[in-house]
């Protein structure tokens, strides 16, 4: 489990753990924000394919799934 703290998300770098369509690195390009300011999602850019896809910050703990760094 990868330990993270949200305000600490954007612009960070992640590789796939089981890359699909060769999509394997990817970036942190927004923060999702409530208004007291907490984290609720993220914004998650592939580098190859400039494909992003919103999610909860907390996908990003699952170590299966995503490695923190560019591997």
């Amino acid at each position: 489990m990868n330990s993270i703290n949200p305000g600490k998300l954007l612009l960070s770098k992640w590789t796939a753990a089981h890359p699909q369509h060769r999509e394997k690195h990817f970036m942190v390009t927004e923060l999702f924000r409530d208004e007291e300011g907490v984290v609720l999602e993220i914004e998650l850019q592939a580098v190859l394919t400039k494909r992003s896809q919103r999610l909860s910050w907390q996908t990003l703990k699952n170590s299966d799934t995503w490695i923190l760094g560019w591997n």
